[in-house]
């Protein structure tokens, strides 16, 4: 049987950073993405597509699945994937608004848990609620594309890692077209892991929404998000996971200079993130401020500068500066 397409392409991204941390090195220079990607519809019902990122050491899979489209309501993928739950994590590498999602400023570790920064992305990733897995994903829309569905079944171990217990982690997500470039979601997760204190395998919830408005091409663009649940890497002496709640907003205002140089675009770029990791502690957590811009070029090329501030509730701000290049073959 013949196959009906077949493409291949790659992104190199290269950043440059450096950070206001006592006790972290200076500014460095880093490999934040180098990625091969391929991409093959066999007929109308069949697809797949592989991603390998190269940056470091070693050649490492990332995305890696095989899709059955069995009509627009039901279309069936296996392999490793991005699991069905927030807007932030959802959005590729190639548009995401930040420079970081989770806003990351080296040598800063104050969130209970995951380390870091309380910034949502922190949570959602650290506790393994979103990202990488292995599993099936089950994903449709109405025919009209006002409503859509997503529900992953996955390890919960995380990619390129085997399962480590006999229990799995679910996770879905409802998407609702309220109007032209305005899509409502809700979403929720559940992930199992062995409680290192009880010796058990157990489940943390986590439930959350967003909300996104305008898109990539031009003009002003918003995402915004909450989430709340068990922070099951923050556990007493009985075993029993604190609460956390996080939200988190990114703004950026698309200008176009088409005709008028080399540049194609600029986008002011706005981040507010505040995050804490234990409901029941008084001064944990802390806020997350973001500023930038990014000048597009043509295609998917371009330059981005963000300024991660980070404020926690208990301890002294620090700040860390980011400008990476993104260059698409």
């Amino acid at each position: 049987m013949p196959v009906e397409r077949t493409e291949l392409g790659g992104r190199i991204h290269v950043q440059w950073n450096t950070t206001s941390a006592e006790g972290a090195h200076g500014s460095e220079f880093m490999m934040r993405r180098a990625r091969l990607w391929g991409a093959t519809r066999i007929n109308d019902w069949i697809d797949g597509a592989v991603q390998v990122d190269v940056s470091g050491a070693t050649a490492v899979a990332r995305m890696a699945f095989l899709r059955l489209s069995l009509n627009p309501a039901a279309r069936i993928s296996f392999g490793q994937f991005k699991r069905a739950l927030d807007v932030f994590q959802l959005t590729s590498s190639s548009d995401v608004l930040v420079v970081e999602r989770d806003g990351d400023v080296r040598g800063a570790s104050d969130c209970a848990g995951v380390g870091g920064v309380c910034s949502f992305t922190r949570f959602a990733e650290g506790l393994q609620f979103t990202s990488l897995d292995v599993g099936a994903l089950l994903e449709g829309a109405t025919t009209d594309g006002r409503l859509g569905w997503l529900f992953s079944v996955t390890n919960g171990s995380g990619g390129n890692a085997r399962e480590e217990n006999a229990a799995k982690s679910f996770s879905g997500r409802l998407e609702w077209m309220a109007r032209e470039k305005v899509k409502l979601s809700a979403n929720a997760g559940l992930h199992d892991f062995p409680n290192e204190v009880t010796g058990h395998d157990e489940h943390a919830p986590a439930l959350g929404a967003d909300v996104e408005v305008g898109d990539f091409e031009r003009g002003f663009h918003l995402q915004a998000g909450v989430m709340a649940g068990e922070n099951w890497l923050n556990l007493d002496g009985t075993g029993e996971a604190s609460r956390f709640v996080t939200w988190q907003a990114i703004a950026t205002w698309k200008v176009s200079l088409e005709g008028k140089g080399r540049i194609g675009a600029v986008e002011p770029v706005a981040r507010v993130s505040w995050g804490d990791p234990d409901r029941d502690a008084a001064s944990d957590g802390g806020l997350l401020l973001t500023p930038g811009f990014v000048l597009h070029f043509q295609g998917k090329n371009k330059f981005g500068v963000n300024l991660d501030t980070w404020r926690p509730q208990d301890g002294e701000t620090v700040w860390g500066l980011k400008a990476q290049t993104y260059l698409y073959f």
